[in-house]
């Protein structure tokens, strides 16, 4: 019987370094002969099916971005060793939340509730969980929206929403990728060592 994938979730608001670094971790992982699966945001397709995405963020944007989410990483357990996840579960709704507070916006209590079941729920699907930390000098890449306060926003929304579901999450600062790239790195091997 196959052993179930090592799960990796970077969550943050947008140009935080999460890709550059989730990338480089595949490489590393490959090298070493691994299947590795990425699964990555998909807040394009959102928007390319007609919802809105960012500061326009609804309840069923969010809840088609979280089962999508699902949806992939669930696939991507048939046939890979790691599953790279750029923005788990949370992270859709933490960028809800900053929404709601940056446009004056509210949803109905039950509707919240039932986003942080799910994301509750899901939560443990991870082996290791990072965070971005924002850091405001850093230039947003290319095409990125150019709202500094709403990114602001998602960043703090975000980690409140990482930190109330994997508290266990590490920090990943800009400057920091080497030391989170060799840990995440130990922790694949001291699970696998556990088997």
């Amino acid at each position: 019987m196959r052993r179930s994938p090592f799960r990796i979730a970077v969550a943050g608001t947008h140009s935080t370094g999460k890709t550059t670094f989730l990338k480089r971790l595949k490489a590393l992982f490959e090298q070493r002969g691994l299947a590795v699966a990425y699964v990555h945001d998909s807040a394009v397709n959102a928007q390319d099916k007609g919802f809105p995405i960012l500061a326009d963020h609804t309840f069923e944007s969010t809840a088609w971005l979280i089962a999508r989410a699902i949806e992939l990483e669930t696939e991507a357990t048939i046939s890979a060793d790691v599953i790279l996840v750029d923005r788990p579960v949370a992270d859709a709704l933490g960028y809800l939340q900053a929404a709601l507070l940056h446009t004056s916006r509210s949803i109905a209590p039950a509707r919240l509730q039932a986003l942080e079941r799910i994301c509750e729920a899901w939560a443990p699907e991870y082996d290791l969980a990072f965070v971005t930390v924002l850091d405001p000098s850093v230039e947003l890449g290319e095409g990125r929206d150019g709202d500094e306060l709403f990114r602001a926003r998602a960043a703090e929304e975000v980690t409140r929403v990482v930190d109330r579901f994997m508290p266990d999450r590490h920090l990943l600062r800009h400057g920091g990728a080497d030391a989170a790239l060799a840990f995440a790195i130990a922790a694949f091997d001291d699970k696998h060592r556990g088997v």
